[in-house]
């Protein structure tokens, strides 16, 4: 039946269609884009200056961009967290075989990138910038397979996914060991010992409320931020203290009621207001030349060419070295397609050049022109490879 919706004692009949299209990977992504439009018109437009004063504006002990790329992306960073542990507790990386093609494509898929990169401004300061390439935003990569519909099979979906949470995986290891500050051992000790508490609850006495361990969760945050380590680590941590199953009972577990509730405000709320924090890049002459700089050929490099050549080159030697095999109806076409798709950094890339740049505006904004063009060129490179290959 139609969802029926009055505004104003006006009804607006809003179509199954629709409706299902709405909380679909596309619109998600459609949004995302929106978002990142409407900051990209505003930073270079007369409103410019005010635009990104909002961000850098103090609310309380934060600026409104930190708080958004320091608390609201913990919060993804949990949703993450939680299917993380989904997929290796039940899903494509539960069984070792199963989990041994992704795993390969993902650490290709890492170690090209970085490894352009870095050739290119080894010795310089932005040699810091290796680990921006190397991520893959999971929406995007999925949004693109969605638009691609029946054209693709199922099973390559399938194999994005489970890649792409690998990908996320050591982008957030990159993150905690890499793009640290100096440490508190004092905090870090109290974060360990609020982790200890979380387990407890989970592992011995078996708490099946939510609450305890959300509240814990906003301890062990502030924990981390004042340890100097992340604080979007925080809710990855959170996600592996959260009971996936629950015990003696067919109700669904804590884990997935809580990653089923996240959905939506990460993708319609928390997504946006990252892409609004943090493209607000001004195009002038000086951004664009920064485009043909070691730091933005190295991130351009890494994330059209050197994720594809990764994703393959490791994907095929897992194959014929009998240690993988490829999945029903995937064949090497496919695999070069995934490949592409993983050169879509943006949400990750953007979040870890913040890291690897702090204090410095000009690499950051440079950075980010490079992250939008490169992954806008992977996202139609991909496809558009997809769709050609789908008619073969």
């Amino acid at each position: 039946m139609p969802f029926d919706w009055q505004i104003r004692n006006v009804p607006l009949n809003l179509s199954d269609t629709f409706i299902r299209f709405a909380k679909s990977e596309q619109f998600g992504g459609i949004l995302l884009i929106a978002c990142t439009v409407v900051s990209l018109a505003l930073a270079n437009s007369p409103l410019g200056a005010t635009w990104l004063a909002l961000w850098h504006a103090p609310l309380g002990p934060l600026s409104a961009e930190h708080w958004v790329n320091d608390a609201l992306m913990a919060i993804f960073f949990l949703l993450i967290g939680l299917e993380l542990e989904r997929e290796l507790l039940v899903g494509e990386l539960s069984d070792l075989r199963s989990a041994s093609l992704p795993l390969f494509a993902a650490l290709g898929g890492m170690a090209a990138p970085a490894l352009i990169h870095f050739s290119l401004n080894a010795g310089s300061h932005t040699a810091a910038g290796f680990g921006i390439p190397m991520a893959t935003d999971i929406a995007f990569a999925l949004g693109i397979l969605a638009l691609l519909g029946k054209r693709v099979p199922l099973a390559l979906k399938v194999f994005v996914v489970a890649y792409a949470v690998i990908d996320v995986l050591g982008a957030i290891v990159l993150i905690a060991v890499v793009y640290t500050a100096e440490l508190s051992w004092l905090y870090l000790a109290f974060a360990a010992a609020c982790f200890a508490v979380l387990l407890l609850m989970n592992r011995v006495l078996r708490v099946m409320w939510l609450v305890p361990y959300l509240l814990g969760g906003v301890v062990l945050w502030f924990c981390l931020l004042k340890a100097g380590i992340h604080a979007s680590i925080a809710g990855v941590l959170l996600a592996f203290t959260i009971p996936f199953a629950a015990r003696k009972s067919d109700a669904p577990s804590p884990s997935r009621r809580l990653e089923n509730a996240l959905h939506a405000p990460v993708a319609y709320v928390i997504l946006p207001l990252f892409a609004l924090a943090n493209t607000g890049v001004v195009v002038d002459g000086g951004a664009i030349g920064l485009l043909a700089s070691a730091n933005g050929l190295g991130i351009m490099a890494g994330l059209v060419l050197g994720k594809p050549l990764g994703v393959v080159a490791l994907t095929l030697l897992a194959v014929k070295s009998g240690l993988s095999k490829l999945p029903e109806g995937v064949d090497v076409r496919h695999v070069v397609g995934a490949g592409l798709l993983g050169g879509i950094g943006f949400t990750m890339s953007i979040f870890i050049t913040h890291l690897a740049f702090t204090g410095s505006p000009a690499a950051i904004n440079g950075s980010k022109l490079a992250i939008l063009v490169a992954s806008l060129a992977a996202g139609l490179l991909g496809y558009a490879w997809l769709r050609t290959a789908a008619r073969m």
